[in-house]
């Protein structure tokens, strides 16, 4: 007779350790089930290229929530912090200016933003009034209004007063910006075309729209209000301490070892079914992986009302971001600031160009001047590569998923070659300095990380999906399945690094 746990968390990223940890520190047995060799999901750090390695495919760690850290205890596992922010990099091609190097502190930044430094001090204030209330509000399990439960009626009072407090002015700007395009709100600060690209980079990658598109602005807002220090190491070192935290908690963990079905009893889930043919029971399971996944292909179809069928069926998950790993010799001098090593740079000049680069998705292509956003994590962790090498860790935004003809070897080398092209701009020795690459399309993303549609948040940040996620039956983490619960980045808050869907479906399932 097989081993019964309390709960049975399906895939080891970073929400499923999170997930696993709090749940076995409140006293439940708990198997974490993940598919691949290695824990991790998209923060997890591979070697692409000999002595090359990556710092996974989301490489951003600022969004990582503080009382999450503190919650796990990851500071004394062995976590840090980084000590200071590190600034974003717009370069300019040869001969057009030297670009923005830009640091949230707007004292930092004034030097570089000639007539925009004034706003920029007022746009930098401005969110740092919205910030304590947006992270009160947002950083909790959704409310259930439909029941009008004391608890649930007096969360949304306390939000109420919150927001109040703001005073009239931002209380009505916040309600006023939201709905928003990025770029109509940040034209409204400021006159460099750069900058604005620059800021608005958060809002739109990884989504189906361009800078124009409604609701994007709602994107830069969280973003803002919830950045914080990134983590010293990248994904690898997060997700290394999340393990030693599981581990110490009395986590079991198995790798290699994918699900193949939820098993049912009645209208309750028993287990699950692994590909090998082996049965594992628990009284409660966890679904870190996504959604789509969970809901549509791990449970016997006849257990799915139509509702909620055809609500998953079309929770928007169209993957618009490739990864592009390059081993490099050296590091690439940017020719606008040859003197200068950056560690984070944003590659787009202005907001119509960005929604340029945008419009071919809509039409299953990618274009010559696509958005990158690129990360040097050789610049402060040198053991990445053999020394005096670096790593290039490029988010390709604007790729299709479904490109037309298909993603073929040759249309993996077309999307490399443009990737290089565009970096040749700004920094003209860069394909030289090429030792090796990867080239991680959507459909690739897929295959790897159990993403449906390559969607790199598992599911998009629209704002019909953003604070109803992944569906209205489902977005308060427990399905309409008992005893199945969802914990991952197509649950509430959303994707990225940061922690929160894990953790806050813990609270849901203790409640």
């Amino acid at each position: 007779m097989s081993e019964r746990w309390d709960t049975i968390v399906i895939g080891g990223g970073h929400n499923g350790l999170v997930a696993a940890t709090l749940l076995a520190q409140a006293g439940d047995r708990v198997l974490v089930l993940e598919a691949r060799e290695r824990l991790g999901g998209l923060a997890a750090g591979e070697e692409f290229h000999p002595g090359y390695r990556t710092i996974g495919v989301d490489h951003d760690t600022t969004q990582l929530r503080s009382w999450v850290v503190a919650k796990l205890r990851l500071r004394e596992l062995g976590l840090e912090l980084e000590s200071e922010e590190t600034p974003v990099f717009s370069p300019a091609p040869a001969g057009n200016g030297g670009g923005i190097l830009l640091w949230r502190d707007a004292e930092r930044a004034s030097p570089e933003l000639g007539d925009d430094a004034a706003s920029y001090g007022e746009y930098r204030a401005f969110l740092a009034r919205l910030a304590p209330f947006v992270r009160r509000a947002l950083d909790r399990v959704p409310v259930d209004i439909s029941e009008q439960k004391i608890g649930d009626l007096w969360t949304l009072a306390r939000t109420a007063l919150g927001l109040r407090m703001l005073g009239r002015s931002d209380m009505m700007e916040l309600f006023r910006i939201g709905p928003m395009c990025v770029a109509d709100w940040l034209r409204e600060w400021f006159t460099s075309d750069r900058l604005n690209a620059l800021l608005a980079g958060p809002a739109v990658y990884g989504g189906y729209t361009g800078p124009w598109s409604p609701g994007t602005n709602a994107n830069l807002l969280l973003h803002e209000c919830f950045a914080g220090p990134g983590v010293k190491g990248g994904g690898p070192a997060l997700v290394a301490a999340l393990e030693r935290a599981a581990r110490d908690a009395g986590v079991e963990v198995r790798t290699a070892a994918p699900v193949q079905s939820i098993q049912m009893e009645g209208d309750a889930v028993t287990g699950v079914r692994l590909e090998g043919g082996e049965t594992v029971t628990a009284a409660r399971i966890a679904a870190a992986c996504n959604p789509r996944h969970t809901l549509l292909d791990l449970l016997p179809a006849e257990r799915l009302s139509l509702r909620l069928e055809h609500g998953i069926s079309h929770f928007r998950s169209r993957g618009t971001t490739a990864k592009v790993h390059l081993a490099l010799t050296a590091y690439p001098s940017f020719a606008c600031r040859p003197d200068l090593t950056a560690a984070h740079i944003r590659i787009a000049e202005g907001i119509d160009p960005l929604e340029r680069a945008f419009d071919p998705v809509k039409y299953r292509r990618f274009g010559d001047d696509l958005a990158l956003d690129v990360r040097v994590p050789t610049v402060s962790e040198a053991d990445l590569a053999p020394q005096g090498h670096h790593v290039l860790s490029v988010g390709v935004h604007f790729v299709p998923y479904e490109l037309d003809g298909g993603w073929t070897d040759e249309a993996r080398s077309a999307l490399l070659e443009a990737v290089l092209t565009r970096l040749e701009r700004y920094a003209p020795e860069v394909r030289s300095l090429v030792a090796g690459s990867e080239t991680l399309t959507p459909a690739d993303l897929e295959a790897r990380y159990g993403l449906a549609g390559g969607q790199i948040h598992h599911g998009e940040h629209g704002l019909d999906q953003l604070f109803v996620r992944p569906t209205p039956e489902c977005a308060r983490y427990a399905t309409p399945i008992a005893g199945l619960y969802l914990c991952g980045g197509g649950s509430y808050p959303g994707g990225g690094l940061t922690g929160a869907p894990g953790a806050l479906a813990v609270e849901r399932m203790r409640s």
